[in-house]
């Protein structure tokens, strides 16, 4: 069979050739507004969802300035997507667990005390959080053990804010963070699969560094129940589970924090636990990660970059053994 190109030699008609050029230009306009209507729509339809999902949750709006120096350009992920797939094993262990459970959660009145190897130790609510520091837009990227990631636009500023107020003495070489454990609120907490309270910890340079964030909100809103509210710690280039959520107390230690995750298997979860695509975990690689609404649930996997991306914090670990120090 003939192919109808032949006529034209080596040089095949382009599509304008072809089609009256008023036509193909009309066409090509035509296009041009439904490819920009599409993306209206999509915007509307999150919009629409994000305000619905919202007005259910309680959702209350957060002032905040944006600050470019901490805004990564990848695509964010939907409010939905970030509110509606989350791990807060105090609501359950199930993925949908938090945003179905979290409700319970009683986030004012609610006071946060730091104390140990400072200074002026301090109790604060929080409305005294909301006011210790501007508060800044930041979007990180969250990239969590199990090998899924988000991007995330989180309201706060910089922890080492807070921890200049109380004065660290120079004994005070980690900060241990540790989250409400409520039964009464909490359902998971009843359960045995972890010790409770929940306690994570850092090293006092990694606290220090401007990138671990203290979040009060996310998406322009106050913290939803089941992200951590209403103060949470956001550690960028951390698996997530460093970030505690729920934080009652902050204490500054001499010696290094005994944390829920290393307590529980000390050969999967290392008490650095920095996101590291060359040291599986014992169970699954580390090389790879699934974002979350990229292409359906069962996306490409796209590969994970050394400290998540934030290469400014490789300093803080010269001449260590990041196989060792997991």
């Amino acid at each position: 069979m003939r192919n109808p190109l032949q006529q034209y030699g080596d040089h095949p008609p382009s599509v304008s050739e072809i089609t009256p050029r008023e036509v193909f230009e009309s066409r090509r306009d035509f296009m041009r507004q439904l490819a920009v209507g599409s993306i209206a729509s999509a915007s509307l339809v999150e919009m629409a969802s994000r305000e619905a999902f919202a007005q259910a949750t309680g959702g209350q709006k957060l002032a905040a300035m944006v600050n470019p120096a901490f805004v990564v350009m990848d695509k964010k992920t939907t409010y939905k997507d970030a509110t509606s797939y989350n791990n807060f094993y105090e609501f359950g262990t199930d993925k949908a667990d938090p945003a179905e459970t979290a409700g319970s959660l009683k986030t004012r009145p609610w006071t946060i005390t730091i104390e140990g190897e400072v200074k002026k130790p301090i109790t604060l609510d929080i409305d005294s959080l909301l006011k210790l520091a501007p508060l800044e837009e930041r979007v990180y990227r969250l990239r969590c053990v199990e090998g899924w990631s988000m991007v995330i636009p989180w309201i706060g500023y910089s922890l080492s804010n807070l921890l200049k107020k109380v004065e660290p003495t120079g004994n005070a070489r980690f900060v241990e963070f540790i989250s409400l454990a409520d039964k009464r609120q909490m359902p998971g907490v009843n359960s045995r699969v972890l010790q409770w309270p929940y306690t994570e910890g850092l090293r006092m340079d990694e606290a220090m560094h401007p990138l671990s964030l203290l979040a009060l909100g996310m998406y322009g809103e106050v913290l939803p129940n089941q992200n951590g509210a209403p103060v949470r710690l956001v550690v960028p280039w951390k698996y997530g589970f460093k970030s505690a959520k729920s934080i009652v107390k902050i204490r500054l230690t001499k010696d290094q924090p005994r944390t829920s995750w290393n307590l529980s298997a000390p050969d999967e979860y290392g008490f650095y636990s920095n996101v590291n695509p060359e040291v599986d975990h014992p169970r699954w690689s580390q090389a790879s990660e699934r974002r979350i609404g990229e292409d359906g649930f069962l996306s490409r996997k796209r590969k994970t970059l050394m400290f998540n991306g934030y290469s400014e914090v490789a300093s803080l670990y010269s001449g260590m053994d990041l196989r060792k120090n997991y």
